[in-house]
């Protein structure tokens, strides 16, 4: 099973073009999904504050799909291909089992705040390793976009308070 050591690793391997595609198909793409279907409806089924946070899981989601649609048109124009990655996204890995057991909307939002640190310190920790300059600011990019998703998403778990 290929664990998040195991995608910083293959993350630190990967060219411009490749940690682009990564972002693209891996982070934003599957990061979209994850917030607009199980996460909305978790939210949703779940309760108490559920339709506030629903809605903040959809807003994540829309903001992936955009930020995918976006990248996917200067990847094409720059690249002539379409993005594609074999490497599963780190946002979603390290806390899948915790989405799927969860049965309170805290265990949702602490699991999804859990993943998105996750994901801003494999960035920060790939900008710090790689050399090419171009690699470094994607992979510090992707770190801010992380950190304001755990943001958003700490700021509802607060208001749901003790």
């Amino acid at each position: 099973m290929i664990d998040v050591d195991d995608v910083i690793d293959m993350l630190s391997k990967l060219s411009y073009e490749e940690a682009l595609a990564y972002w693209i198909s891996g982070g934003e793409k599957e990061e979209a999904k994850l917030y607009g279907g199980e996460l909305a409806e978790r939210a949703r089924a779940l309760g108490l504050g559920g339709e506030s946070i629903a809605r903040v899981f959809e807003k994540l989601s829309k903001d992936s799909q955009r930020h995918a649609e976006e990248l996917t048109k200067i990847f094409r124009k720059n690249f002539s291909r379409e993005p594609k990655t074999d490497i599963p996204p780190v946002e979603v890995l390290s806390v899948l089992d915790k989405f799927e057991r969860a049965d309170q909307i805290k265990e949702v939002l602490e699991a999804a705040m859990g993943s998105e640190l996750t994901a801003h310190k494999v960035y920060k920790l790939l900008a710090e390793k790689v050399k090419d300059e171009r690699l470094k600011e994607l992979y510090l990019r992707l770190a801010d976009v992380e950190r304001l998703h755990y943001e958003a998403l700490k700021e509802e778990y607060e208001k749901l308070g003790d």
